[in-house]
Formats: C-alpha cells, structure tokens, sequence
C-alpha cells in the first residue's frame, strides 16, 4: 500500500509544480521573457502528464458518476470547512488581500458543488443532452452556462473577459 500512497504524493507534487509553473511563465512573460514563459508553460504541461498518470495508476478515476460525486464531496468540503476556515483566520490576521481570494473561492466552490450535483443527477438518468457553452471567470473563478450574466455575479468582472468552453 505504500506504492498507492507514493502515488498520491507523487500526484500532488506534480500537480503542485503544474501550477506553479504556470504562474511562472505568467511573470516571466511579464517581465518580457517570453521565450523563458515558454519553457516553463511545456514543463507545467510535462508535469501534469506525470500528475494524471499517477493518478489513473492510482486507481482514482472512476466511471463518471462517481468522478461528479468524488467532485461535488471535494468541493462541498471546499466550502463547507476549509475556506470558510481560512477566511476567519485571514480576516483575524488583517489579510485584507487573502481574505478576498478566500472569500471569491469560497463563493466559486458554491457555484461548483451545485453544477457537479446537477451534472451528478442528470448522469444518474443517463442524460448528458444539455449543449450549452460553459463560461469562466478568470478573476474569481466562477463557472457558469449560456446566456453567461453581463458581469461576473460573485467579482463583478465584464462577461467580455470570461473564458468560453
């Protein structure tokens, strides 16, 4: 079993450095090295081939409802326990800029318990007819469907900059 849990590791590691990578080669891109952006935007790519390889060897890929249940357990403990824990202590320590992405992510994970429970109950009727576009906020974080609101209903962000899936 200690393979399995090296798995997990191995998993959050990558994912972890998929993440940072990209933040990475945002600045760097930033700070006018594109060609540096560049390298670390393939290397991010890199690591989230190892990060899905250890998890699908990890047996953590199920059949689609139980991945929307697996989603919606994580993300109502998301917004249920941890957030709302970090916003206290963030709020408690005068973190005015943590407590914001803490608070935008809290209200975000609201909106993607309730789509994956959504999703979770449709799947379980052998439904998937819905065809509509799915819009991200590239602030908060928010996801929702067609006809996408003309300002991002948690930031207030412009609909002209969500992304569009």
């Amino acid at each position: 079993m200690k393979t399995k849990e090296n798995l997990m590791d191995a998993f959050a590691g990558e994912s972890q450095a998929n993440r940072k990578y990209l933040a990475f080669a945002r600045k760097a891109e930033k700070d006018g090295f594109k060609n540096v952006g560049r390298v670390f935007q393939a290397i991010a790519e890199a690591e989230t081939i190892h990060a899905l390889k250890h998890f699908e060897i990890a047996g953590k890929i199920n059949d689609t409802l139980e991945n929307l249940q697996a989603a919606a357990a994580g993300e109502n403990y998301e917004f249920t326990e941890m957030y709302p824990e970090f916003i206290k202590t963030a709020d408690q320590e005068g973190n005015k800029e943590a407590l914001k992405t803490f608070e935008y992510a809290n209200a975000a994970e609201k909106v993607h318990g309730g789509i994956f429970n959504e999703l979770k109950n449709k799947v379980a009727k052998g439904d998937d007819t819905e065809d509509k576009a799915v819009f991200l906020c590239p602030v908060c974080g928010w996801v929702g469907f067609e006809p996408a609101p003309d300002n991002c209903p948690i930031c207030n962000t412009a609909k002209k900059a969500f992304k569009q899936f």
